[in-house]
């Protein structure tokens, strides 16, 4: 074997070790998050508005749920009917904690409501058991070791192709924002079917019948054909920027650390380096997902069953209609919490394994994230 061909396994393995260690450690924080992007977002029952007739009877307003399924039964003898006012999850969640941006379907609001990622995580547990808060893992880990394969290997490749045709100046940025995109188009595109059905998983509700993903899988073929699998790549290409975003400030990063240690990527690391990639790889991330965050929530919704969103811009413009600029990042708090440790993990153990199997196999090329 030759050293480029083992130079190319090397990065397909570690690529997906680390996206397998990060997903599978995070797995709860994406439910939660997935939960809160999408259009029918709710972690709190409440009950809908009652109003009255002219008769002073109590009845039920079809208009609100507050993010509620469950209906309550009026009681006409009870006075409390005639001042009972909407209630949304912001009056029974007024503790001070770590907060997340949440908004409740309580008709169009916009307002931002503070509730806490362990309130809706104890919540998913109460309603739905503990298994719930690992919802979509099958298709995560079954999906997150190709799709992060395939990126790091496509990343690595388009970077050495651009190095080499030496048209564009050698580790500059823009062979690495070309290299990321490049690779997240490989990688979008190939896995999309199996990010869509972990979406489905997440958003289901049902705690008493549990979706298998042969089910799921099932019923998206029969409702939108293969078609269907594809719903939000539109999204995810334009998710490519967040993508870039973060290599290029990642490899920025790096290089000034390296330039500060006055060290070659060849030299034996030590868990000080790792730390550094760790930190490295968690501030990259948390500016790259504030910038391009709203894609996210587009994606999400385009993959709901049975909504109004038809395409990214639609999505994009009925979102910001309804719920205003909030709406746009609901979750982003979640999002941040999961990714910070998420990609702070993938990181450091690509990092490791392609640094542990390259002096394994005496392969000098290791490291390719680094410019040297």
């Amino acid at each position: 074997m030759s050293n480029r061909e083992r130079d190319t396994l090397i990065h397909l393995f570690a690529g997906g070790i680390a996206g397998t260690a990060g997903a599978v450690v995070t797995c709860p924080l994406e439910v939660v998050k997935t939960r809160l992007q999408s259009s029918s977002a709710s972690f709190i029952s409440v009950p809908p508005r009652i109003v009255t007739d002219h008769h002073g009877v109590g009845k039920l307003s079809s208009s609100s749920s507050c993010g509620s399924n469950e209906h309550l039964r009026s009681n006409s003898n009870s006075a409390e009917h005639h001042s009972r006012q909407r209630v949304c999850a912001s009056t029974l969640l007024s503790r001070r904690r770590p907060s997340i941006l949440a908004i409740p379907q309580c008709g169009l609001s916009t307002s931002v409501q503070s509730i806490s990622i362990w309130q809706c995580l104890k919540h998913i547990v109460q309603n739905e058991g503990g298994r719930a808060l690992f919802k979509g893992l099958g298709p995560n880990i079954v999906g997150v070791a190709p799709s992060r394969a395939i990126y790091f290997c496509a990343y690595s490749k388009a970077k050495n192709a651009l190095n080499t045709v030496g048209i564009i100046p050698a580790n500059s940025p823009l062979v690495h924002i070309m290299s990321a995109s490049c690779a997240g188009f490989v990688s979008a595109t190939l896995t999309n079917p199996i990010w869509f059905v972990k979406t489905r998983l997440q958003l289901d509700y049902n705690a008493n019948a549990k979706q298998s993903v042969s089910e799921c899988v099932r019923r998206i073929y029969a409702t939108q054909g293969l078609t269907g699998f594809y719903k939000g790549i539109t999204a995810s290409y334009v998710g490519i920027s967040e993508t870039v975003i973060h290599f290029v400030i990642y490899e920025a990063l790096k290089k000034k650390l390296n330039e500060m240690r006055d060290t070659s990527p060849g030299d034996d690391k030590t868990s000080r380096d790792f730390l550094e990639f760790m930190a490295a790889g968690a501030t990259s991330k948390t500016i790259a997902s504030v910038v391009a965050y709203p894609h996210e929530v587009a994606r999400t919704r385009l993959r709901e069953e049975g909504n109004k969103y038809r395409s990214f811009w639609q999505t994009i413009h009925t979102v910001w209609k309804e719920e205003g600029k909030a709406g746009l990042y609901r979750g982003l708090g979640t999002q941040l919490v999961r990714q910070i440790p998420n990609t702070a993990i993938m990181m450091a153990t690509y990092e490791a394994v392609v640094y542990v199997l390259s002096n394994q196999f005496n392969n000098p090329a290791g490291n390719l994230m680094v410019g040297n």
